[in-house]
């Protein structure tokens, strides 16, 4: 594991060697900035304001295994930029020891816009987002009490908490410094954004059939430019939920069983496999499920209950110029973004 991690890392850096960082109107690489097709931010940012060196301190925790109990786990083990910080490798995410989780690694993108987070919306704060990954047993399997000690042991990390925040490694500012890398996570520069925003940019007739498409049928659960409504659905992947539950294991209300958060389709070309349990590795699977392949029960959502069946009806060429349109989502970008690469030069073991 620790082996492929350097491997994904060393080629990550020589893809994005030539790519130009993003820039604010300002200047600044470093200043939060909402796109204009964009709804506001959900994050607190008055009391974890992006700074430079709060940022590049988050940005070297991303990276180190140094979280994790064995020191071979770090999160970009699982959120790997090339696939849009998901995880193109594992459909369950893989922890130390080569140990096995139960969900799908979701992509980290747009962060700030978010209001509650994991599959289960078990999370209501970014900030303690890291915590679950850090603190579970079939992830980095460690403490955080732990985790400070090591970084106070740590030269590079003492001189980099006295930069970014005038005080030694503690865990709230460990928390706030993965916040300020991962807020600066905005995905809003593809072809369909500088369309959207008339920046230059044409879809082709195909695309935009796929955008009509995609409009009627598709927009309910995947709103706004975040393509996420950021609501619970159960979408009917499963008739029994005895192996996860869902929503219903953080509410415990029955009628949230089966229910998974719906996703941003924002690059979404890239963030195979898909689910929560990563069942379905192409997207002609995915819309095939929602075509034809729609189990009933309980709490199905009422978006897919239709008189004559469930599911929403797709012909072989509309489920093609959906998945056309989905392409345009593509954030190429954001995806070389140099501030967001391995950061080679300040990495520490």
């Amino acid at each position: 594991m620790r082996a492929f991690f350097l491997l994904f890392v060393i080629v990550g850096v020589l893809c994005i060697a030539c790519a130009e960082e993003a820039v604010d109107s300002n200047g600044s690489p470093y200043t939060f900035r909402k796109p204009a097709n964009f709804p506001e931010a959900a994050y607190t940012f008055e009391n974890n304001p992006v700074t430079q060196k709060g940022f590049e301190l988050g940005r070297a925790l991303f990276y180190d295994p140094i979280l994790s109990a064995d020191s071979t786990i770090a999160c970009a083990n699982c959120h790997q930029q090339a696939a849009a910080f998901a995880d193109p490798v594992h459909t369950l995410s893989r922890g130390v020891m080569d140990r096995s989780g139960t969900r799908n690694a979701p992509a980290i993108q747009n962060m700030a816009f978010q209001r509650l987070f994991f599959w289960d919306g078990g999370v209501k704060h970014l900030d303690f987002v890291p915590i679950n990954a850090i603190t579970s047993d079939v992830e980095m399997a460690e403490k955080i009490a732990h985790v400070v000690e090591k970084l106070q042991r740590n030269p590079s990390y003492v001189t980099k908490f006295n930069e970014a925040y005038q005080e030694p490694p503690s865990s709230q500012k460990m928390l706030y410094a993965l916040s300020q890398f991962m807020n600066l996570m905005v995905s809003a520069n593809s072809r369909y954004d500088h369309y959207v925003r008339k920046e230059g940019e044409s879809l082709t007739t195909a695309e935009l059939n796929g955008l009509q498409l995609f409009t009627s049928k598709c927009s309910s659960c995947h709103a706004t430019d975040l393509f996420t409504d950021g609501s619970f659905r159960n979408n009917g992947l499963d008739a029994t939920f005895e192996k996860d539950n869902g929503r219903e294991r953080i509410t415990e209300l029955a009628e949230d069983k089966g229910k998974f958060k719906v996703p941003s389709l924002r690059n979404v070309e890239l963030t195979d496999p898909y689910m929560h349990d990563g069942r379905f590795k192409t997207l002609e699977q995915v819309l095939d499920h929602y075509a034809t392949g729609v189990v009933n029960s309980e709490t199905l959502d009422l978006i897919l209950k239709r008189d004559e069946g469930f599911g929403i009806p797709l012909t072989i060429e509309e489920k093609a110029n959906i998945i056309l349109f989905l392409k345009t989502l593509t954030d190429r970008e954001f995806i070389l973004d140099k501030r967001f690469s391995f950061p080679a030069n300040s990495f520490t073991k």
